[in-house]
């Protein structure tokens, strides 16, 4: 009978033990489980919520932007001002586009509110020209959209998200989203990576956005403003993100005005930084001092005896500041 109970004894000792091990088992799957619940929530928040969403998204499609901007565009013609509200003192239809006058990669892109050249090799502009009419300047229809996204148009390689992430440079417009209030179409299309160039935040949201103010008033005054805006590019720019986007050095701006039966024009060079409290017009230069830096034709539709008077000098009288 001892012998019994013992072996009972050792039985149930045995029963509790596997018990035991196996509570802890399913303690320790139910932790798992938790974690990785916990986990996949982070993801889905990351995914839908974060206010830079396309950075979850890793390589976005060109044929997933496309179908989007689609379905984003529907209601565009409600949105847009007409032809006729805003061009009050039309200039000559392509007048503001430019021309290259060295052999570079391009691929010209129209968009609603400006015209690109677009360089697949640097992921970034060679030019954005566009004309700011003085109803469009004042328009503020629509918001600023504030999604970016890869020109939909763009053959060859382009920018996305993740090549600024964590690189200390802003995505700096071209033209300006300040600048396409008047439709929405316009505001969206000023988001795609291809009017986008690395720029460091003091240049971005200090000098840079105050000429692009100046540039509204302006168009305000005179009825109507052509602008160029761009990268200097140069083959020993440096590279950022998988893509290798190029980072100038040297970013340029510049404006012409109908006055008269004349043309007023006036060009603006900066270096990629910090300008602090550097008065904007002692920046100012002649448009021909910005040819021959960047190796762009402006303007090239004016007449030669009008464009060469016009872009060697600054006439102060008419740019007030």
């Amino acid at each position: 009978m001892a012998k019994r109970k013992g072996r009972r004894t050792t039985r149930k000792k045995r029963n509790d033990s596997s018990s035991f091990l196996t509570e802890i088992k399913r303690m320790i799957i139910a932790a798992v489980l938790v974690v990785l619940c916990f986990i996949l929530l982070l993801y889905a928040y990351n995914y839908f919520c974060s206010p830079d969403s396309d950075k979850g998204n890793e390589r976005v499609k060109k044929e997933k932007v496309t179908a989007e901007m689609d379905a984003a565009l529907e209601d565009r013609g409600k949105e847009t001002i007409s032809p006729s509200d805003t061009k009050t003192f039309r200039i000559p239809a392509g007048l503001e586009l430019p021309r290259l006058t060295v052999n570079r990669q391009e691929q010209i892109i129209k968009h609603e509110g400006y015209t690109v050249s677009y360089n697949s090799n640097y992921c970034i502009a060679n030019w954005v020209a566009y004309e700011l009419t003085s109803q469009e300047a004042k328009s503020s229809k629509n918001e600023r959209y504030n999604k970016f996204v890869p020109d939909p148009m763009v053959e060859g390689a382009t920018a996305y998200n993740e090549d600024y992430t964590r690189t200390g440079f802003d995505r700096g417009h071209m033209a300006p989203a300040g600048d396409m209030k008047w439709s929405a179409k316009a505001m969206r299309e000023s988001f795609y990576f291809s009017n986008i160039c690395p720029q460091k935040p003091g240049l971005n949201r200090g000098i840079w956005e105050q000429l692009e103010e100046q540039c509204r008033l302006w168009a305000k005054d005179n009825g109507s403003l052509l602008i160029v805006a761009g990268p200097v590019i140069t083959e020993n720019m440096r590279r950022m993100g998988k893509d290798r986007i190029g980072v100038p050095q040297f970013f340029y701006k510049v404006l012409c005005y109908r006055k008269g039966k004349t043309y007023e024009g006036i060009g603006f060079l900066f270096e990629n930084r910090d300008y602090g409290d550097t008065k904007l017009e002692s920046m100012a230069v002649p448009i021909d001092s910005v040819e021959k830096v960047t190796g762009i034709d402006f303007f090239p539709a004016l007449p030669d005896s009008e464009e060469n008077k016009m872009e060697a000098t600054i006439d102060w009288s008419s740019w007030s500041f």
